[in-house]
């Protein structure tokens, strides 16, 4: 059986890197994206020297000409592409009265924008020989994060995505997940540096909600989900931190009422101020 291609974005640094090069030593062949080209190219020598085979691309994925130009370029060469793991990212983290228009644009431009773009470019290929697309959500896509309005909203269309084409794709033989990480890396190590100085400053403990893993974690159960043959593991939020996955479930109805007097004085009787 020939090896599957996996095209990772965001590949060059933290969680994406660490999924590229467990990939390569697990016999994938591994596409490694980012958008500095130095840094694809230290990716890819590292997965090569590990006996493994690897391909750079250097594309911003919120650009969706360069999208569809590597794409294009991955099926030229292989011909096929069973793994998309849509990963890139960035924060431009502020108070949603103090964010600007371009700080907005800029993270949906990738968190969304670009996932969209990746899925879409890759579908036609993959509905021949079924695969799977792993989407990176987080922790402020499912509950929201004070401070990153912009992030939270991108985190959270993913999650609409992931439902919506879990259903769409499942008769082409697609599954469609979503993994929340929490792991240390470049883009969370400042937030963590400064939730450990607050608590210090205040005689606290840092709460165990920050007290996460490392990127390798991610990448190990990324290659188990992958391993699973199951087509129903499909339409799940995995919320993974260290060697602790939890299983998040899709939204659902806490309560209705039949007027909307009803439901004021039920909402008053949970609150405990009826």
């Amino acid at each position: 059986m020939m090896n599957k291609v996996a095209l990772i974005t965001g590949a060059t640094r933290g969680i994406g890197r660490s999924i590229a090069i467990q990939l390569g030593k697990s016999g994938y062949i591994v596409v490694v994206n980012g958008t500095k080209q130095v840094l694809i190219d230290e990716v890819v020598r590292e997965i090569r020297q590990a006996g493994g085979e690897a391909l750079g691309y250097a594309a911003n994925v919120a650009d969706s000409v360069a999208v569809t130009a590597m794409v294009g370029e991955v099926i030229a060469r292989y011909g096929r592409i069973e793994v998309l793991i849509a990963n890139a990212g960035i924060v431009q983290d502020q108070k949603c009265q103090r964010m600007t228009d371009e700080q907005w644009k800029n993270v949906l431009d990738v968190h969304l924008n670009g996932t969209y773009y990746c899925i879409q470019r890759v579908l036609p290929h993959m509905r021949e020989t079924g695969g799977d697309i792993l989407l990176m959500t987080s922790a402020a896509g499912l509950a929201g994060s004070v401070g990153q309005v912009n992030y939270s909203a991108a985190k959270a269309g993913i999650l609409g995505m992931m439902w919506t084409l879990a259903a769409e794709l499942k008769r082409d033989q697609i599954r469609v997940n979503a993994i929340s990480p929490a792991a240390l890396t470049d883009m969370t190590r400042p937030i963590i540096d400064h939730l450990k100085e607050k608590h210090a400053s205040r005689n606290e403990p840092l709460p165990d909600f920050w007290r996460i893993g490392d990127a390798e974690a991610i990448a190990s159960f990324v290659t188990a989900l992958l391993r699973e043959s199951d087509a129903d593991l499909t339409g799940e939020i995995f919320a993974v931190n260290g060697s602790k996955v939890t299983k998040w479930e899709k939204p659902a109805p806490a309560f209705s009422e039949s007027s909307i007097e009803a439901f004021f004085a039920a909402w008053h009787r949970q609150k405990g101020t009826e």
